[in-house]
């Protein structure tokens, strides 16, 4: 059966290339757009390619209006993704959130929205393979290791903070135990805000400077001994295998699944 698929941001970065691989799939068949910039026109004019003939709406409120969606992935901004997935939810269609930024609030808003309506959301911090086995081998190593935290890195002209990546690895973690320090960030003598923000009772570390594109790293220290995990993308292409299997994933259940290794 073919899913149907609108796609919010399809004409930023990622969204070009999501729309180039559904169209390219014989099982997903590319509805509807969105992109606030670029509303009115055709989707081919944006993206140079002449099956995106689909029109861009200004909202996905418009959008869902007028066409046959099942499926609807959000890489929007930060600033609006979450009224987004209540607008998709709200309507009873399921959502695969590639946009960062969320709280763990807000997930609990959307996955309280999702078992209202009956419909699935599934979230990942970050959709590459890579990052996903980032996460798994950090809670295999948080196991048996007692104090880490973790450093965020983009360019300076990423505006959220942490990010989605380093958000889903703090939470995961989180659920494993809690780090330990010998000094307490509270006790820091000097500048406190240097040790970081605490998420989840990791200390997190985000630095945005040019020339990174997407970096995250866990550092976890026991006696006499380190081991780092380190997750870098250098382009949008890891994102895309990971988000179109989390559309063909998302019907089959309700509520909300976070992190991409739900779904390996």
């Amino acid at each position: 059966m073919t899913i149907r698929i609108c796609l919010a941001g399809a004409t930023g970065n990622v969204g070009r290339q999501l729309v180039r691989a559904v169209l390219d799939a014989d099982d997903l068949e590319l509805t509807a757009a969105v992109g606030k910039r670029h509303a009115g026109n055709a989707l081919s004019e944006v993206t140079g390619d002449p099956r995106a003939t689909v029109k861009v709406h200004a909202t996905l409120a418009e959008a869902l209006a007028v066409s046959a969606v099942d499926v609807v992935i959000d890489y929007t901004k930060p600033e609006v993704v979450k009224d987004n997935v209540r607008t998709a939810v709200t309507a009873g269609r399921h959502v695969v959130i590639g946009t960062s930024g969320l709280s763990d609030q807000d997930y609990i808003d959307i996955e309280r929205w999702a078992v209202e309506h009956g419909v699935g959301v599934f979230a990942a911090g970050n959709f590459s393979i890579t990052a996903t086995l980032l996460q798994e081998l950090a809670l295999r190593v948080a196991r048996y290791m007692q104090h880490w935290e973790i450093l965020d890195y983009a360019a300076d002209t990423k505006p959220d903070a942490p990010s989605g990546t380093a958000r889903e690895l703090a939470y995961q973690l989180g659920r494993v135990g809690q780090p330990e320090s010998a000094v307490p960030v509270a006790a820091t003598q000097g500048l406190r805000e240097s040790r970081g923000a605490s998420l989840n009772g990791a200390q997190l570390h985000s630095i945005r400077v040019p020339g990174f594109y997407s970096a995250c790293q866990v550092i976890f220290g026991g006696n006499s001994e380190r081991i780092e995990l380190r997750h870098e993308s250098s382009s949008y292409n890891p994102y895309v295998t990971g988000t179109l299997l989390a559309a063909r994933k998302v019907q089959g259940f309700k509520g909300l699944k976070r992190g991409l290794s739900k779904l390996l």
